[in-house]
């Protein structure tokens, strides 16, 4: 048949936080349209109803007719009709509207039900490639369409209608037919007009899209046959090898297989009364299963939550309680509790539960015995009444995002809690108008293409499809790359984009509108055969950025702005996929290979090569090749203890030690040598699940050891099911090597240890050949700072630091019976990618969401740099725990940065406000006096105190100043430093005093006025006299108090230069904008013009009056 016609609607201010993941641009919607270029060939199917004895008929996607396809055009409709008035909707029960929308495993096919039809949809390019249309004689006899599932190998498709039955399909591909034809434009100029088409060529790719090499498929769709449920259908699930559906009269579960075997019944029927663990009295509502962690979850209609079990093989005669063995793992306690969605994170090990309330509550899976705790929750983003009840949970496939939808909006979760997107923050009343229901129409059903770079949403009442691009950190994929972090590598579905900030001395100076990334077309060639992208990695100095898709790799030059592709030699490329990651060596890229091999175990063979960003990509073009014997889960250069150590952890549990090593051969310049390997079995249950691995070495052990002795020297560190683990390395009675176990964090989305992590230099980029770099440190921390050896790790709310690694490997053991010290917590609003030990900031972004009433469209904007300021929480840590010394040497390091007076200023704030909310009980547990000290050793200690004091409320004034010397001294000092404007701050903190207190000491507050404005118009600061000389008349509206200060300055009437007041009235205020860093939210900030930026930071002590 003729693949039916897509249109797509690029539809393209609000603030939403990001995560690892940031929606990008507009979505394009795609909708099913009854213009079709030829005429249709449709299948009108009876479902068997006319001839009972048929088993199959055929729709076909192309473009004419063959001779044993019904014949036909579509009888309805399916362009939007534009009926209604209410925003678009379709009404209900429209036969346009999609009801249900599923995703074959592959990725690279979906389906789609209305009322009537079924549609075959592939996913790049997204055309409609099948389609059955019921006929009204099927419909009057089984119902209309309320249900799809898909076997996950795509093979059948079953629709369940709402009288009770399931029509099944077969879906039948081709390989080898394809019905890619362009349409040529008359401009053309080829002489065939409209209507005139041509079957792409295979060996040109110029004008092929991303993922479109392979063309448009030729699939058929079979009937097979209708199975009637008389018990009434709850909901159902397609598996490999079975349909299971679950009834509702009597409460059971059918199980239909695909294809029946000899010697057992294909069918069979379990009732849920008979399993003893099942305490529910209501039917299955809810059914999810995880492949990779062999589970099912479970919903009953009362609101319980079950974990299942079922046994690969059970003998006919079992009972039902041998098939399916479970647990209830959450039983609700009220209404709001009650579960209605479930999801599962097979990476994390979580199980997701969506309840009445709109809240998600996540467990953790820690065995498959019962033990199923509690872990933490997710609070809807709106009210109950604003996002209507819970209607769809998804996981990412790499399991770092949760997608959640309601009947009037989605939210975007983080893993561990951090709140991302949000359509709930949009203006509902233009999403309306603009007939923009990905924003405002609920969610019906949401799946992820491209591995996760894209995001279909299927809305409430709408006939569309609406796929929405996703910007996604490179670490979703290659965690183990620890540069991706902080190198800041984002991966999307055509691009890359790196940070720029860290070659920018000071980018707190930068104007809000200048952007710190660089993003790089991927290479198209090596896009329209092998996209999806799964991993991409960055080179530790910035200067090389690797990719890898479904097969083979690419690798790119910054400094020459060129990629690396197998364009020449595209059966190499083929040849090989990278399983397991990569990461760069200098200019040399290591990937995990996995390749065909007949005589392999499951006909792979595994390797590690090593290629050269000098060589070209072809066949053979690999430098080393090191053989491996299982597959690579994970690989990462581990340069804390060298720099040129390789760790690559297996499948089997075993972690390989290799080290690159020049090479003597002409052809090959360097070579892995594995010098050890250690394994893990017994520590480590289920080797998939571990996300990232580092280890850490003695520094007598680096500087001097064999490195044949890392294996038994070193603390490996694991993030596995979100818990990061330590295996610090002893010995047994009988001297063997054994590793002691201490999980030191949980609800872990990531970490870093900083001392594999390269010195930040400056902004110089040198060629391919040159591996050096001599150019000099960021202005900011030196390099010999004391968060080198720290360990950073984020919980989906805060960044928690160990400033010193020893003294969490000291308090590991757990024969010594230590607590650990609790980390040092840094909470932040938005999504942190890295922090920079150099500039003392925690980098992030924050997306935002654009609808304007004279653009049609809403987008979501390239996310925007956030960063934030960490040394005042370290400092405040090491003064808590009376450790002055360290707070001076961390202090140290810093000193040179622009905002570092602002940093302190941040930690007196934050001190000064927790005391003054909650007071010591004594002086000796007071923490304000010692931070008061620590400042005094700063020379910018008195602007500190007065910028503080200016920011803060009267009444924390009295709690500050207790803690230090009497104002008219600070005054004094100031005047004596010659500090003027710092100055003018304590007089009007004096002015402040005195009125608060009801005191009139006119005398004093004139002379040191007066001697105020007489140092300043020595100085020839007009500002500060302008200043001043409005503060006056604000204060006495007569002008009285005025003169009186200019007769103490020494201009009186009578010198003729009493009008020095006007002169500098309206002079603008003094400008202090390089002191601190960018402030707001990125909405605010990313309105503002420079000058306005500036003006924030201006210090105006005097246009507040008296309030401080």
């Amino acid at each position: 048949m003729n693949p039916l016609e897509c249109h797509t609607f690029i539809s393209i201010n609000e603030d939403s936080r990001g995560a690892m993941y940031w929606p990008l641009g507009a979505p394009k919607a795609y909708s099913l349209s009854k213009h079709a270029t030829a005429p249709a060939t449709t299948l009108y199917s009876d479902g068997g109803v006319a001839t009972p004895g048929a088993t199959a008929v055929t729709t076909r996607s192309g473009l004419g007719g063959a001779a044993d396809e019904e014949t036909g055009t579509l009888k309805e409709s399916t362009q939007r009709n534009g009926t209604s008035t209410n925003g678009g909707d379709l009404p209900n029960g429209s036969s346009n509207e999609f009801l249900s929308a599923k995703l074959a495993r592959s990725g690279d096919i979906f389906a789609t039900i209305t009322r009537s039809t079924l549609t075959v949809w592939q996913a790049k390019p997204t055309v409609a490639l099948a389609a059955v249309v019921r006929s009204a004689q099927s419909m009057k006899a089984y119902g209309a369409n309320c249900a799809l599932l898909v076997q996950p190998a795509a093979l059948v498709i079953v629709v369940q209608t709402v009288l009770g039955y399931l029509i099944t399909y077969s879906l039948v591909t081709d390989p080898q037919a394809l019905v890619y034809r362009l349409q040529l434009p008359e401009s053309h100029g080829n002489g065939g007009g409209n209507g005139t088409y041509r079957r792409a060529s295979s060996a040109s790719l110029a004008d092929v899209g991303t993922g479109e090499s392979e063309g448009i498929r030729e699939v058929t769709l079979r009937f097979r046959m209708v199975i009637r449920i008389d018990a009434g259908i709850s909901t159902a699930i397609a598996l490999d090898d079975e349909l299971v559906v679950a009834t509702r009269k009597p409460a059971a579960l059918q199980r239909i297989r695909w294809v029946a075997e000899e010697g057992t019944p294909q069918t069979s029927t379990e009732l849920v009364s008979s399993m003893p663990w099942y305490s529910s009295a209501d039917a299955i509502v809810e059914m999810v299963h995880d492949r990779p962690m062999n589970l099912t979850c479970w919903i009953s209609g009362d609101g319980k939550a079950y974990v299942v079990q079922r046994r690969s093989r059970v003998s006919s005669g079992s009972n039902s309680k041998d098939v399916f063995r479970g647990f209830c793992f959450r039983q609700p306690e009220r209404a709001s509790d009650a579960a209605v969605k479930v999801a599962i994170n097979a990476r994390f090990s979580l199980i997701a539960v969506g309840c009445a309330d709109g809240r998600v509550d996540v467990y953790t899976v820690k065995d498959y015995s019962g033990n199923v705790p509690f872990s933490h929750k997710h609070q809807a983003q709106a009210t109950l009444a604003s996002t209507g009840r819970l209607t769809h949970l998804d996981y990412s496939p790499d399991g770092y995002c949760l997608f959640v939808g309601y009947e009037r909006g989605w939210s975007m979760l983080s893993v561990y809690g951090k709140a991302l997107s949000s359509s709930f923050i949009a203006d509902r009343s233009l999403s309306v108008a603009k007939d923009e229901r990905w924003l405002h129409g609920g969610v019906r059903e949401a799946f992820w293409l491209g591995g996760g770079c894209e995001l279909a949403i299927l809305p409430q009442h709408d006939d569309r499809v609406w796929i929405l691009e996703v910007l996604r950190s490179a670490a979703t994929g290659c965690l183990a790359a620890s540069e991706n972090l902080t190198r800041g590598l984002l991966q999307g579905s055509t691009t890359v984009s790196y940070y720029i900030g860290h070659q920018t001395p000071d980018v707190t100076s930068l104007p809000s509108d200048v952007s710190l990334w660089q993003t790089i077309q991927l290479p198209p060639v090596y896009l329209s055969t092998q996209w999806p992208i799964k991993s991409a990695v960055i080179s530790p100095e910035s200067k090389y950025i690797a990719i890898a898709g479904r097969r083979g790799l690419a690798h790119y030059s910054i400094a020459s702005n060129r990629w690396k592709t197998f364009a020449d030699d595209p059966a190499a490329e083929q040849a090989f996929a990278v399983r397991g990651g990569m990461c760069w060596y200098l200019h040399y890229l290591i990937a995990a290979i996995e390749t065909e091999n007949s005589t392999g175990p499951g006909g792979k063979k595994f390797s590690v090569r090593v290629y050269s960003r000098e060589k070209a990509l072809q066949h053979r073009s690999a430098v080393w090749e090191e053989a491996v014997d299982a597959p690579v889960i994970l690989l990462t250069m581990s340069r804390g203890s060298g720099g040129d150590s390789l760790l690559v952890y297996t499948y089997d549990n075993v972690l390989l030690h290799y080290i690159v090593a020049p090479s003597t051969s002409n052809n090959n310049p360097v070579k892995l040598v594995q010098v050890g390997q250690i394994g893990f079995h017994g520590i480590i249950r289920a080797p998939p699940r571990v996300r990232a691995l580092s280890w850490i070495l003695p520094d007598q052990q680096v500087e001097s050891g064999d490195p044949a002795r890392d294996v038994a020297t070193a603390t490996v560190v694991f993030l596995v099911d979100g818990k990061l683990v330590l295996l610090q390395p002893g010995t047994n009675e009988e001297g063997d090597l054994k590793y002691d176990m201490r999980v030191v964090a949980q609800g872990v989305e990531y970490y870093l240890l900083l001392r594999d992590q390269p010195e930040e230099r400056g902004p110089n980029v040198t060629g391919e050949k040159n591996n050096t770099d001599d150019s000099p440190p960021l202005n900011g921390a030196t390099s010999d700072h004391s968060l080198r050896d720290s360990l950073w790790y984020f919980d989906g709310d805060s960044y928690n630091i160990w400033p010193d690694l020893q003294d969490v490997l000291a308090s590991a053991p757990s024969e010594l019976g230590r607590e650990l010290s609790p980390p040092v917590r840094i909470p932040l609003d938005f999504y942190p990618l890295s922090p920079s030990p150099t500039t003392g900031l925690a980098h992030g972004l924050d997306t935002e969401l654009t609808q304007r009433r004279d653009f049609p469209l809403a987008f979501y904007r390239p996310p925007q740099t956030r960063t934030q300021l960490f040394l005042a929480p370290l400092l405040r840590h090491y003064l808590d725990s009376y450790n002055s010394p360290a707070a001076q040497h961390l202090a140290a390091s810093y000193t040179q940065l622009p905002y570092f007076a602002h940093a302190l200023e941040v930690l007196l704030h934050d001190v000064l406000d927790a005391e003054v909310d909650r007071p010591p009980s004594g002086t000796e547990t007071a923490l304000l006096p010692t931070v008061v000290s620590f400042l005094s050793s700063f020379p910018a200690y008195l602007d500190i105190i007065v910028n503080c004091t200016r920011k803060t409320e009267l009444r924390s004034w009295k709690t500050l100043f207790a803690c230090l010397p009497p104002v008219q001294e600070l005054f004094e000092e100031s005047l004596g430093e010659g500090k003027l404007k710092t100055a003018a701050g304590y007089l009007l903190v004096l002015h402040a005093m005195v009125v608060e207190e009801e005191e009139e000491e006119e005398g004093f507050r004139i002379r040191d006025f007066g001697r105020l404005l007489g140092l300043a118009v020595a100085e020839g600061d007009w500002e500060l006299c302008g200043e001043l000389a409005r503060f006056l008349v604000g204060v006495d509206g007569g002008g009285g108090t005025l003169r009186k200060v200019l007769a103490e300055a020494g201009f009186g009437d009578d010198d003729g230069r009493a009008g020095v007041a006007d002169e500098v009235n309206g002079a603008a205020l003094f400008d202090r904008s390089g002191m601190q860093p960018p402030t707001g939210s990125p909405a605010q900030r990313t309105g503002r013009k420079p000058e306005q930026t500036a003006s924030e930071h201006t210090t105006d002590y005097f246009s507040r009056g008296s309030d401080g």
